[in-house]
């Protein structure tokens, strides 16, 4: 790549609470204090001519004409110091001009140097990191109403093109990879006994448990006739039927009453119950047997091809439906993610500690990144320099400075024109004595 050729002046960091400049408006500026100190040097020559020519004989004509004498000389010897800093004047090869194009590349070397060792330096970066809220600051940018919609929008935008730039089959096989090794980490039993553990502390078990007596109740009230049409079917045929229904009633009866005993919390068969699931909860952690039963079962299931199947079919069905809510629900996603964005702001601000470690981390995180690399950046720097043509280096520093050595023209113009009438005031004094 051919980094010898004009590149557009960036504009420098503007003081805080001003918008930086463009570069067209920096050239603006710099034409017009050029005209400034054109238009000054011009107004002292007319002056200068006018005192000269005139034919009046008024005692301060003399001191206005050395003024403006002294300052023309002043303005033109500062003229010539500040074009002698980027080019020749008037186009003349006099020696010791053009001293920025003449020197770029011990500029762009003496700048890498400079910036490596004062700003660079693990003292000076550090003290002025620490001094910035690196959080902080993105936080607040972030709680904006305005910078957090607008990222959500550019995130709602980005996902359906980045959803398809995905390889969807690798990803899959990645995802499938990754479930896989989880699941296979995780030891059956002891997760089934934490959760039977949970399910039965949280009182899931004693209310699927009640669920299924309504359900045992209902079903032998519904299934009455049948229940008695089996009995009698299965009785001996010299019983007569009256008796098969007194018996099945009977049996019905004592199911039903059972059931309804059985609502009670202390109800011996629940105590038994509840001894079971404890001791079965502790064996699901502890007894090697049924860890390798558990541990079989899983293995037995992920090499299940009905199994890898579905895991199949089911990231299929996912990624459809990725690709159809995506773009139809652009503008709730844009929401969504602008909304998840004030609300990250708002955890990375409201804890004073928190910020803290982060800014530490991230403040630590660019120093180990920056300072092991001070050398290349500082030859970088001196590289970048050095690779630009002259025009563009005189270029770039005329738009940073040029506006403020107009200022030295100006000055050396008033100056010296006060200076030449010092001395001309001072020489008619001598000659008065």
């Amino acid at each position: 790549m051919d980094m010898r050729r004009p590149i557009e002046a960036s504009p420098s960091p503007a003081p805080l609470g001003a918008a930086p400049k463009s570069p067209d408006q920096r050239l603006s500026d710099l034409r017009r204090m050029r005209m400034i100190a054109t238009l000054l040097l011009a107004a002292m020559a007319l002056i200068f001519f006018a005192c000269s020519a005139t034919k009046l004989d008024w005692p301060w004509i003399p001191y206005l004409r050395a003024f403006a004498e002294a300052g023309m000389v002043g303005a033109c010897a500062d003229w010539f110091a500040v074009v002698a800093l980027f080019r020749h004047p008037l186009g003349l090869p006099i020696p010791h001009t053009a001293v920025v194009p003449r020197n770029k590349q011990r500029i762009g070397g003496a700048l890498g140097r400079f910036i490596t060792n004062n700003f660079l330096s693990p003292r000076v970066a550090g003290a002025r990191l620490r001094q910035i809220d690196m959080i902080g600051f993105a936080a607040r940018w972030i709680e904006h109403p305005d910078n957090s919609a607008k990222l959500g929008e550019w995130a709602a935008r980005l996902a359906p093109h980045a959803l398809e730039r995905i390889p969807s089959k690798e990803l899959g096989a990645f995802l499938g990879r990754m479930a896989r090794s989880g699941v296979e980490a995780i030891p059956a039993a002891p997760l089934a006994g934490k959760v039977l553990s949970v399910l039965w502390a949280n009182g899931a078990a004693q209310a699927l448990l009640d669920q299924a007596l309504d359900f045992g109740e209902a079903a032998l009230d519904r299934h009455k006739d049948f229940i008695s049409r089996k009995v009698t079917e299965q009785s001996s045929r010299w019983i007569p039927k009256w008796v098969d229904n007194i018996i099945a009633a009977r049996v019905m009866n004592g199911l039903l009453s059972t059931m309804r005993e059985m609502r009670e919390a202390d109800h011996p068969w629940r105590a038994e119950l509840r001894k079971a699931v404890d001791k079965l909860i502790v064996d699901l952690a502890t007894d090697p047997a049924l860890h390798a039963q558990g541990e079989a079962i899983k293995a037995d299931l992920l090499a299940n091809p009905v199994f890898l199947g579905q895991a199949e079919s089911l990231w299929s069905e996912i990624e459809k439906g990725l690709h159809a809510d995506l773009s139809r629900y652009s503008d709730m996603a844009a929401e969504l993610a602008a909304a998840t964005l004030r609300s990250f702001g708002k955890w990375l601000e409201e804890d004073a500690g928190r910020k803290a470690r982060l800014n530490r981390q991230l403040r630590l995180t660019v120093l180990r990144v920056l300072l092991p690399r001070r050398a290349e950046i500082g030859a970088y720097i001196a590289q970048v320099v050095d690779n630009w043509d002259s025009a563009t280096l005189v270029h770039r520093l005329e738009l940073q400075v040029g506006k403020d050595l107009q200022y030295i023209r100006i000055n050396g113009t008033l100056v010296g024109g006060l200076v030449g009438l010092l001395i001309f005031a001072a020489a008619k004094a001598i000659a008065a004595l």
